[in-house]
């Protein structure tokens, strides 16, 4: 099966181009926005890198003891300072909680959703240290990893897929400690010294990373073709062009990559979720593939497996609401909502995903 490369077909890469290289110029632009007008675009840009390096240094260099109470206080300070952000949590916790968030216990859940987006990133920043350490290994309470070896026994790679819950960072560094080959796809932000100190700071993990662009299609079927784990995070649809699923009881869009990508090359699609644990640690399940077998014309088994995947991240994210850090519009409903309420001042945070 593998001499015959699972099925994949160089004359497909313009499909498979469509769907892994969904609008990257769109991706840019959605990263750092402001009213003000092109000019004032670079100067954000520049501080939010300046921001992010500073943290990093700063987390690198105080023990978690200080660190960690720190990096909850700066989320406080983040909830009062982005009201639009903060609408827009408290929209998606609603659906994800299917409608048993409300009233004190919202506030209280949306509070938290930036408190653990500020762990994320301290946990982050702190990550290639805690690699060189081991430290991963201790604080990781990982299951499924049989599903990978599983799956890489067919000789074609996988496709892994995750939502915004957790931090699907640490686990992707638990998994690279396992000894699989891991390569990520991120899309590229603003200024480029932001997104490169990115792809050093995975890389320093033991990562391999694609830039989300017009080379991603070649460098992904490559990366499946050397028997390579392809980790994609894909419960948002950033050029808005998906695969039209039903998602908490709301219509919207999905990323059609990761279905046209197993279903072309016969790579298992597994998909996995990750949860914050107290104390620092972490627990994650990766679960088997899901059902990617063609059943009719190609554009409809798309649809299948990626509706298939909406309602298995449906069931990780609702596990645990408070987790799945997502302050994006997901559905279209919101997104005048969002643009209703944005300001200037919330406009320093570039969405860098991998």
């Amino acid at each position: 099966m593998a001499s015959s490369w699972c099925g994949a077909r160089r004359a497909r890469s313009a499909t498979l181009a469509d769907a892994v290289a969904t609008a990257p110029r769109r991706c840019t632009r959605l990263a750092v926005r402001g009213r003000s007008g092109g000019s004032v675009r670079p100067l954000r840009a520049r501080a939010a890198y300046l921001a992010y390096r500073a943290g990093a240094e700063l987390a690198r260099r105080v023990p978690p003891s200080v660190g960690e109470p720190l990096g909850r206080t700066v989320s406080r300070a983040m909830v009062r300072a982005w009201p639009r952000k903060r609408r827009q949590v408290a929209r998606n916790l609603v659906r994800a909680s299917r409608g048993a968030l409300s009233g004190a216990a919202l506030e209280r859940a949306v509070n938290e959703v930036f408190t653990n987006y500020g762990r994320y990133w301290h946990e982050m920043f702190r990550l290639p240290d805690d690699v060189r350490h081991d430290v991963v290994a201790e604080r990781f309470d990982g299951a499924g990893a049989e599903h990978v070896a599983a799956a890489r026994e067919r000789g074609c790679g996988a496709i892994l897929a995750v939502p915004h819950l957790g931090n699907w960072d640490y686990a992707g560094a638990w998994l690279v400690g396992c000894g699989y080959p891991l390569v990520v796809v991120a899309e590229p932000v603003e200024p480029p010294e932001l997104f490169e100190w990115f792809v050093r700071v995975r890389r320093a993990i033991g990562m391999d990373v694609v830039s989300l662009g017009p080379g991603a299609t070649s460098s992904v079927l490559h990366a499946l073709h050397t028997n390579r784990i392809v980790c994609l995070v894909c419960d948002r649809d950033l050029g808005g062009d998906g695969v039209e699923v039903e998602f908490f009881g709301e219509r919207t869009t999905f990323p059609a990559g990761p279905a046209t990508l197993a279903l072309r090359t016969g790579a298992p699609l597994l998909h996995a979720g990750v949860y914050l644990e107290p104390h620092g640690g972490h627990t994650g399940t990766i679960f088997p593939s899901i059902d990617t077998t063609r059943a009719g014309r190609f554009r409809d088994d798309v649809v299948r497996v990626t509706q298939s995947l909406a309602h298995v991240f449906e069931n990780l994210i609702s596990a645990a609401p408070e987790q799945w850090l997502m302050m994006q519009p997901v559905w279209p409903s919101d997104r005048a909502v969002f643009d209703k309420f944005r300001q200037s001042d919330e406009d320093l945070v570039v969405g860098s995903r991998v």
